[in-house]
């Protein structure tokens, strides 16, 4: 993997990151204002489909490019 898709995989990371976190304080506040079990499934189900989207790949970085 050259350069450019090793540093556009880690800007992806970084975003997933960010928006994980984001959703994570959403779920903090609803927690504490409501506790709606719905819409705390609702987020962990996404969150769940970011992570498996994103970084369920991650290992390629460290693979040889074929040719």
């Amino acid at each position: 993997m050259n350069n450019e898709k090793k540093a556009a995989v880690y800007r992806l990371g970084v975003i997933t990151l960010l928006v994980l976190a984001v959703l994570t304080a959403v779920e903090y506040v609803i927690g504490v204002t409501s506790g709606s079990a719905v819409l705390l499934f609702i987020l962990g189900l996404l969150k769940a489909a970011i992570i498996v989207q994103n970084f369920m790949h991650i290992a390629r970085l460290w693979q040889e490019e074929s040719h």
